[in-house]
């Protein structure tokens, strides 16, 4: 059943629409993931759907009664509360009626009520009205579900207390999603739910969505989590919306089906048109030559047959390529010994994060580090980039290894922010003004960005410089910590191309296990 029709939505952003003339039907059964390129309008058609941005055209048609809960990228919760306190906020109708209560039982307490006959027996009344509603609304089993909620989410009563100040970005939201289904909307939207999540939180959330009785709409980058929960993938690129259904890997392979259907006809076509028009050029010279009607008619019927195709859109486009940053990470042969811990103990205060730690990466290997959020594998990294001193044990470099890092929070742009990508680049490696915009250009960013400050990028582009950083160090190991956070699939897909044909060692820290 469709529960809400867009219909020819258009959305402009700063002068440029982002997408004209959208149209999408939502199936009340559908778990569909949205995915396409960074900026190609997800959040935007997000935010619409949850009525939080209103469109420059078009309409968003819901269905009576259909609500709508909508979980947005960046999630903050309130300085000096707890885990608990947030979780188990009230939704807005329940919040009402228990304020009512709270009303009717202080009124009660007063002599004016109290000592009144009839003013008692109307708020008791009242009392006993609202105090249905609260049961018809759930309030009884409010923090049993809340409670059973952080559990299907994998939190434990001993995690109740932790501060917001102290959770993580994934946590946080996970406690807003708790908050959201208490609700009990009949369409949820996610926005990157999974972002920062450890693997087992992952594992918790893939069973939330699959568990979940209404239509869910999931913008994910995490190809296999998409995998996991989808129905359909909705793909948003170049304005236009493409339906696929089944998963993700089953839409990566229609599209490659479908474009290689479409170069083909394409091909065939043109061949087509190609001879069409060789016989129209050959009869207009014959009936110049002979002054023949008959060979001018064929012309002119043939020249209307192009003419029709062209009116009625027959003509299959070529397929374009997809826009793609050209990442190369070359690497060279160093020491066989890449990488050598021995014995290595380091803690913070009293809190130990590992005691006589061993590792060895050799030249060519390449290795993930997991684990769950905090068990110290970015401190790891810092030992290993001389950022902090162990409490106990060795590290070794080969001598002939050369370092590059990619940090999971763009530290390594920490000094750049109000400089511009230009001087960046020509600070990594000097070079022309000229050779650095082609270069950059190379890495999808747009001409009028390159001298622009680097704090009002987005995620996705400071990834990118990031990237564009260590193909210029040339580096042969490299530390890479959560690289595939903030890049669309498709610049993932660039950087695994890449990193297969790496010469050198990685040693990785990611959460995503279609990369890993």
């Amino acid at each position: 059943m469709i529960i809400i029709n867009v219909d020819h939505l258009t959305i402009n952003h700063a002068g440029r629409d982002i997408f004209r003339d959208l149209s999408w039907a939502i199936d009340s059964r559908e778990r569909t993931g949205l995915v396409g390129p960074n900026g190609a309008g997800k959040s935007s058609l997000m935010r619409a759907l949850a009525g939080e941005h209103i469109p420059d055209g078009g309409t968003i048609n819901v269905q009576r009664g259909v609500r709508v809960g909508y979980l947005p990228q960046q999630v903050d919760l309130p300085a000096g509360g707890t885990l608990w306190n947030e979780a188990r906020q009230p939704p807005p109708e329940l919040a009402a009626v228990e304020a009512e209560l709270n009303r009717i039982e202080a009124s009660l307490a007063t002599p004016a009520v109290y000592g009144d006959e009839a003013r008692l027996n109307r708020a008791l009344t009242r009392q006993e009205q609202a105090l249905a509603e609260y049961e018809r609304l759930g309030g009884l089993r409010h923090d049993a579900r809340v409670r059973e909620l952080l559990a299907r989410l994998g939190f434990s009563p001993a995690d109740y207390d932790l501060p917001t100040d102290s959770l993580s970005g994934g946590q946080k939201k996970l406690v807003m999603l708790v908050r959201l289904a208490l609700e009990q909307p009949d369409v949820l939207l996610l926005d990157e739910p999974d972002n920062h999540l450890d693997l087992t939180a992952k594992r918790h959330l893939e069973a939330f969505i699959r568990a979940y009785p209404g239509a869910v709409i999931i913008v994910s980058h995490d190809r296999y989590l998409l995998d996991e929960v989808v129905t359909c993938i909705a793909e948003l690129e170049n304005g236009a919306l493409t339906l696929v259904p089944g998963d993700y890997s089953h839409y990566a392979l229609e599209v490659e089906n479908r474009r290689s259907r479409q170069q083909q006809m394409y091909t065939a076509q043109q061949k087509r048109i190609q001879q069409i028009e060789a016989n129209i050029k050959e009869w207009q010279e014959k009936a110049k030559a002979d002054l023949n009607e008959r060979y001018a008619r064929q012309a002119r019927s043939r020249q209307k047959m192009l003419d029709r195709m062209e009116s009625r859109g027959e003509i299959i486009e070529r397929v374009q390529e997809r826009k793609r940053m050209d990442l190369q990470l070359e690497g060279w042969r160093g020491s066989n010994k890449a990488l050598e811990i021995r014995e290595l103990t380091m803690g913070f205060d009293d809190e130990l994060l590992f005691l006589g730690l061993n590792l060895l990466v050799m030249h060519g290997e390449r290795v993930g580090l997991i684990g769950p959020n905090g068990a110290g594998k970015s401190v790891l990294f810092k030992l290993i980039l001389n950022q902090l001193e162990p409490l106990d044990g060795v590290i070794r470099i080969g001598p002939s290894s050369r370092i590059g890092y990619y940090s999971q929070e763009h530290q390594t742009l920490a000094g750049w922010l109000h400089r511009s990508p230009l001087e960046l680049v020509r600070d990594v490696k000097p070079m022309a003004e000229g050779d650095a915009v082609a270069f950059l250009l190379k890495f999808l960013f747009r001409y009028d960005q390159l001298r622009l400050p680097i704090n009002g990028f987005s995620g996705g582009e400071r990834s990118r410089l990031q990237l564009a950083c260590l193909m210029l160090q040339n580096p042969n190991l490299l530390l890479l910590d959560e690289p595939t956070n903030n890049l669309d699939i498709y610049a993932v897909e660039v950087l695994e191309s890449a990193l297969q044909d790496f010469e050198g060692a990685i040693l990785t820290i990611s959460h995503d296990r279609y990369f890993l």
